[in-house]
């Protein structure tokens, strides 16, 4: 008989969703995915490293000549210098920089806070590596932190505080008032923070990404995760790093190296290339994902849906309480995708204790204009 390390575990929603858009022929506006191509530059990198030999072992840490340029690149959006050596780790994907950073430091017995809805990869690697999640919820209307809560959350055993910003699946951000406050509370604690911020560079309205990585304090005792994957519209590729000072990095290596030992040699060249040619891409990001906000949200404004417009990420929570209140969010997403031909999430699964009469589905507009457009048409009709 097999005993279950994660007995609560089964197919995730993401899956379950696509699973049903491709059944059903629905829009998938579920799982976070672009549906249209990243830079066609970088695309032909990959297949030039792979016929010019670049396709054995990268060291461990990934190659330094993409270690350099995410050093750079942090330099010129943060201010902050890192050590492309000793401080900065590519590993396939952001999920396993997540993993990795969790069990490099996460003992038994020891308690992880998540703040609620949270991503659903954080709480297995914090039961594979023995601890527990304490589950804190964010504010209702703005998704913002509630410190007092937070500080009621705390614990002799509290060794982690798990970050996302911006945050999946609100898209609020953390603002540099809010990892103030967080320092503050936790200076004198053995605490340690795991920032999530894929979507750092998705940001909208001139807004800001305020990363941990540029605040001096919380740093020196944080793991900052990042994707290329969301950042060049290439999720495929699983590819992504984690930034760390030099004694936390040690630590998230001893695991990575018995996790995958290392990334995918000739993604990591074609980036490395493509980062050195093409730094303005991280700069026009945000006006390339805040046209196609304002476009699926002026799409959507004569729907029966409420909504306010995301300030970060590529997904928008729309409010579908004027439509079918009698529905929770998961019949609310399936009911959508069987009846009107459009996928979304449900966000009762990023809690452990869904708030009562909440209404809210995540729709993804990563998506090119005609799907976009195709999919406001059938929610508008709802």
């Amino acid at each position: 008989m097999i005993t279950s390390k994660l007995p609560n575990v089964g197919i995730t929603i993401f899956t379950q969703m696509s699973q049903l858009a491709a059944q059903t022929g629905a829009i998938n506006l579920s799982q976070g995915f672009p549906d249209f191509e990243g830079p066609q530059a970088l695309r032909d990198a990959v297949g030039w490293h792979i016929a010019n030999g670049h396709n054995q072992y990268s060291p461990m840490t990934g190659l330094p000549v993409l270690r350099q340029q995410i050093a750079a690149k942090i330099a010129r959006s943060y201010g902050a210098q890192v050590d492309a050596d000793n401080e900065v780790t590519v590993t396939p994907g952001a999920t396993q920089a997540i993993f990795c950073a969790i069990q490099a430091v996460i003992h038994s017995g020891d308690e992880v806070i998540v703040f609620d809805p949270a991503y659903d990869s954080y709480e297995p690697a914090v039961e594979l590596a023995g601890g527990r999640c304490v589950h804190v919820q964010l504010g209702l209307k703005d998704f913002s932190i509630d410190f007092e809560k937070l500080t009621q959350a705390l614990s002799p055993r509290t060794r982690m505080i798990i970050l996302n910003t911006p945050h999946n699946p609100s898209g609020a951000l953390i603002s540099r008032a809010e990892l103030d406050q967080l320092a503050a509370l936790i200076r004198d604690r053995d605490i340690y923070v795991l920032s999530d911020e894929v979507y750092e560079h998705l940001v909208f309205d001139g807004v800001p990404h305020v990363s941990v990585l540029a605040h001096e304090e919380l740093y020196k005792r944080a793991f900052v995760v990042s994707s290329f994957g969301k950042t060049y519209h290439v999720t495929g590729w699983k590819t992504g790093y984690v930034v760390a000072p030099p004694a936390l990095t040690a630590e998230l290596r001893k695991v990575h190296q018995y996790v995958s030992f290392c990334g995918v040699t000739p993604l990591q060249y074609a980036l490395a290339d493509y980062m050195a040619e093409h730094p303005e891409h991280v700069e026009e990001l945000p006006g390339f994902y805040q046209a196609k906000r304002d476009l699926f949200c002026d799409l959507l404004a004569p729907s029966r849906f409420s909504f306010t417009r995301v300030t970060g990420t590529y997904f928008q929570l729309v409010d579908y309480s004027q439509i079918r209140p009698d529905l929770n969010d998961v019949e609310m997403a399936m009911w959508m995708t069987r009846e009107h031909g459009v996928a979304s999430i449900p966000i009762s699964v990023f809690y452990q204790t869904p708030p009562e009469g909440q209404r809210l589905v995540r729709l993804c507009f990563a998506k090119r204009e005609e799907t976009l457009r195709e999919a406001a048409a059938k929610l508008c009709v709802i």
